[in-house]
């Protein structure tokens, strides 16, 4: 386990060295004490990924459940997989092992991963990006200046950012990886279409999800215990979860917020949700991840709240429709075409899926005039990184 406990150290050394010596100052400050000087370590790009690949293959090594990986250069790619590297999806030895061994090149397998490919890039340029101008024009004001109207334009636009944004990137590196006949699983499976808080998390960045589960809430006790305990375990899982995606409390909050939610939701209104129409339980989730979307976006904590106190309680300098902070140049047509287009597509259209388009005509007609778009407007425009890449 010693190379797990390393690389472990490697990543809390890299992410969180600054944010304790921040909170540690702030303690320091109030008895008057000097400040002890930031690190300033510059973040490698997918640290958390690649560590998360390294412990998982550790871990099942140690368990006995998948056995060691004696040729250096299949375990060297094993970990630095460049399609996913940067960004995931969090991909696990057991599931790869075999596709290390046998390498061949199968051109249904390109072709496919071509079409992937191209998707996932339609929806980071296309739709990702588009949103992603809209949210930064309202989250860049001081919250004191967004009213009502623009601060939920700006919390669904992020909403629709982030979703298009990561997916469109799993969905590049599941491309990337056809391409070279690796398999990797899927990553998301329209979270927004969850009708409960737990259905969100077994669609939203399962791999993750999933990677906490099998190698923190498991080990913890999981379920086995008393009611008790789990919610604790529950508790920690997601307040790590908020803490690995950025060295900030509002990052904690979001994950605490998830958590919580979780928890109420089990033992209060699970049955409630099972019975009700769709429409509504998948409202209540909209509104509940929107609302944690804020946590996430938002530069710290005090920020967020008043955001969302001028969603739910308006703001009383501005009229509840006004979109001061939105410029025109937010506003246009192409822009509200491209917001309605993420919405519809941000659940199940079965005749839109990739795997359907692929056996049309039409379909793989639609790819390429999609594509072909995608590049022009990425031609056109500024270069905007995934998010996650400071993960």
């Amino acid at each position: 386990m010693s190379q797990a406990t390393a690389f472990n150290f490697q990543e809390t050394l890299y992410k969180y060295l600054d944010f304790a010596i921040t909170n540690i100052n702030n303690i320091l400050s109030i008895f008057y004490f000097t400040n002890i000087p930031l690190a300033n370590i510059a973040l490698p790009i997918g640290i958390s990924f690649y560590c998360f690949q390294a412990m998982s293959y550790t871990i099942d090594v140690y368990r006995e459940t998948v056995n060691p990986q004696y040729n250096l250069k299949k375990f060297v790619l094993y970990i630095s997989l460049f399609p996913q590297l940067i960004a995931g999806p969090i991909v696990r030895y057991s599931d790869i092992f075999q596709q290390l061994n046998n390498r061949n090149l199968i051109l249904a397998n390109v072709y496919e991963g071509i079409v992937r490919f191209c998707i996932g890039l339609a929806k980071k340029i296309l739709i990702a990006d588009t949103m992603g101008a809209i949210a930064d024009k309202i989250f860049i004001s001081q919250p004191e200046q967004i009213p009502t109207a623009a601060a939920w334009m700006g919390s669904v636009a992020y909403a629709l950012q982030i979703y298009y944004d990561f997916s469109a990137y799993s969905d590049m590196a599941i491309g990337l990886g056809l391409i070279f006949n690796f398999h990797f699983l899927e990553n998301f499976k329209f979270p927004y279409g969850s009708c409960s808080i737990s259905d969100f998390w077994q669609r939203w960045h399962i791999s993750l999800s999933s990677w906490l589960k099998d190698y923190l809430y498991i080990p913890l006790g999981g379920n086995k215990i008393s009611r008790t305990r789990t919610y604790v375990n529950q508790l920690i899982v997601f307040f790590l979860c908020g803490l690995w995606h950025g060295a900030s409390w509002n990052f904690v909050a979001w994950g605490l917020w998830h958590g919580l939610g979780l928890i109420i939701e089990k033992t209060t209104f699970i049955h409630f949700l099972q019975k009700c129409p769709k429409p509504i339980a998948n409202g209540y989730v909209l509104i509940f991840v929107i609302i944690g979307w804020v946590f996430f976006r938002s530069p710290d904590l005090p920020y967020a709240m008043i955001y969302l106190k001028n969603m739910f309680l308006g703001n009383q300098s501005y009229d509840i429709y006004s979109f001061m902070p939105l410029w025109t140049d937010c506003l246009t047509f192409s822009n509200m075409l491209l917001l309605v287009t993420g919405c519809i597509f941000a659940y199940p259209i079965q005749r839109f899926s990739h795997n359907c388009l692929m056996k049309k005509n039409t379909g793989i007609l639609t790819i390429f005039l999609v594509f072909i778009a995608s590049f022009l407007f990425a031609m056109t425009n500024s270069f905007s990184p995934f998010i996650y890449f400071r993960f």
